[in-house]
């Protein structure tokens, strides 16, 4: 079975829980909990994405809904430069402790607008998208996307496949970290995946509740996406390896597409 372990409001009112991602991004628990990523696998995933994409040397990039600009730092390491951008002001706090001649961070929201046909290739990594209660909203964040590059500028987006998450998915579990326990619980409702992430702060005696909340975006909907943007559909891999997509068995919807 797969732990949907994707970064995915505290039980609020309606209005606020269309936002969870501002609470949920900046909270420390958010990072605590999902501290574990494995860092050597995605350092071999973006370096077979550059070998397959060969920017130019100093090419300009753009890594959107950075965080707090790891993945950044590892591309800027590499001579090019580099942007990141993210809504939450924590994580962008933390990234500018990086920042070098060849890497800048800005808190800025995907949904709007962000230096016009300026980058070579513009990155959106691990399900970093999707978030938005209204396919306007998602609209307008790949819309930022596309304007961002440059004509014949590239684009990644390193997204879930829905279709083997919803068949794989592990409706709950309890997890401790450092005297903090996430009782999490996972459904599927309509085209949204919902994980319920129930925080016992032991150390602090505080009780915590957020709920993520991301599209369960198929292949089709991405297609017809990119279409509205005019970006061109290159490729599209099933995994970090860029095995073929399939979608009854790809763990990942990884597209590559070009701005014409």
């Amino acid at each position: 079975m797969i732990v949907f372990e994707e970064a995915l409001p505290p039980v609020m009112d309606m209005e606020a829980a269309k936002h969870w991602y501002k609470d949920w991004f900046n909270s420390p628990y958010y990072h605590l909990l999902y501290n574990n990523r494995d860092e050597r696998e995605a350092a071999s995933f973006i370096d077979k994405l550059l070998e397959y994409l060969r920017p130019a040397p100093g090419a300009l990039m753009l890594d959107v809904a950075c965080g707090r600009g790891r993945h950044s730092k590892y591309l800027a390491d590499k001579g090019y430069g580099v942007t990141g951008i993210d809504l939450s002001e924590e994580s962008i706090a933390a990234a500018r402790k990086l920042e070098n001649d060849h890497l800048s961070f800005y808190q800025h929201d995907m949904r709007l607008p962000f230096m016009v046909n300026y980058f070579d290739v513009v990155f959106n990594f691990f399900t970093s998208f999707g978030y938005f209660e209204t396919q306007r909203e998602n609209d307008n964040a790949l819309r930022t996307i596309k304007n961002a590059l440059k004509p014949g500028g590239r684009v990644v987006l390193d997204y879930l496949n829905s279709v083997y998450v919803a068949k794989h998915l592990v409706p709950s579990e309890v997890k401790e970290k450092d005297g903090v326990v996430f009782d999490i619980h996972r459904e599927m409702q309509g085209r949204k995946f919902l994980k319920e992430i129930n925080i016992l702060d032991k150390r602090q005696l505080l009780r915590l509740s957020f709920t993520e909340s991301v599209n369960a975006f198929r292949k089709a909907d991405f297609e017809a996406m990119f279409a509205r943007q005019g970006l061109v559909i290159n490729d599209i891999f099933g995994d970090y390896h860029f095995n073929p997509y399939d979608e009854q068995h790809a763990t990942r919807l990884i597209i590559v597409a070009t701005k014409q």
